[in-house]
């Protein structure tokens, strides 16, 4: 769990000056394999966030809504790559459903992309949407809703990219007895998208993580005619890669992300 004093010293300078906060704090840093790659929030990458992101959460790094003072939030690091939208409408239903859960925030958080030159820097802010993950933001997480689009029955590349630089996360057992679920989107009903969920979950229980699924007791999971599994949420974007997504597919996401939220928040209590 984070308190507001903990978070506020990632906020940038515009920020702080909407919350009263003085001092300079230290910048964020995103974590990499190879070494870290530092880089300024600064107010322009805050406002393409918000404007992309404001319409569809409530909050987003704990900045859209009031922090309550001297006291801790349970936190979600929603986290996904997305290359035509899908993944990434899911992954704002699932911050729905977290933050229906009272005392839970979610953060959205995504991945750059990789190339053939692996060693070749990332951008440090991408052009549009959330923020890079940083190990360190997975380290002070509660909880971990990982969401991927299918590739060959698997998760892509920067996903999976991203996951194999935590090392040092599972040697310390950072991320043992905490939470995650996952997510995934398709072109096609059958291209694959329940093996590319337990291809998430298979670093997750090498973490040592709980597990959490959706279950049929949930009615929109027998009524789907499009995604949604057991496993995790899901959307069929058809051949036209459309990101919308059905009624059914969004409460799909909203219950494993309120899911994920209810267990995180019962495991904080016992442990805090």
């Amino acid at each position: 769990m984070r308190s507001f004093a903990a978070e506020r010293e990632h906020l940038d300078a515009p920020v702080r000056q909407v919350f009263g906060v003085a001092g300079d704090g230290e910048l964020p840093r995103v974590a990499r394999c190879r070494g870290a790659v530092v880089h300024a929030l600064n107010s322009t990458g805050h406002k393409v966030f918000f404007a992309d992101h404001e319409p569809n959460i409530n909050v987003a790094c704990g900045l859209c809504t009031k922090m309550p003072e001297e006291s801790s939030m349970t936190e979600i690091l929603v986290l996904y790559y997305s290359r035509k939208g899908s993944t990434a409408e899911l992954a704002r239903q699932v911050c729905r459903g977290v933050e229906s859960v009272t005392g839970v925030t979610a953060k959205l958080r995504t991945v750059p992309p990789v190339s053939a030159e692996s060693e070749r820097p990332a951008k440090p802010i991408p052009p549009s949407g959330p923020p890079y993950a940083s190990l360190e933001e997975l380290r002070q997480a509660d909880g971990l809703i990982l969401g991927s689009p299918t590739r060959f029955g698997n998760m892509a590349a920067p996903l999976k990219y991203f996951l194999d630089c935590t090392a040092s996360l599972w040697l310390s057992g950072e991320l043992a007895g905490k939470p995650a679920g996952v997510f995934t989107s398709s072109q096609s009903m059958h291209g694959g998208q329940e093996t590319t969920l337990l291809s998430m979950m298979m670093p997750l229980i090498h973490h040592g993580m709980y597990l959490v699924g959706i279950p049929y007791t949930e009615r929109a999971l027998n009524e789907t005619r499009s995604g949604g599994s057991p496993y995790g949420a899901s959307h069929v974007a058809g051949m036209q890669d459309d990101p919308a997504l059905a009624d059914h597919e969004k409460t799909l996401a909203q219950v494993l992300g309120r899911r994920v939220a209810a267990l995180a928040l019962t495991l904080s209590k016992q442990t805090g």
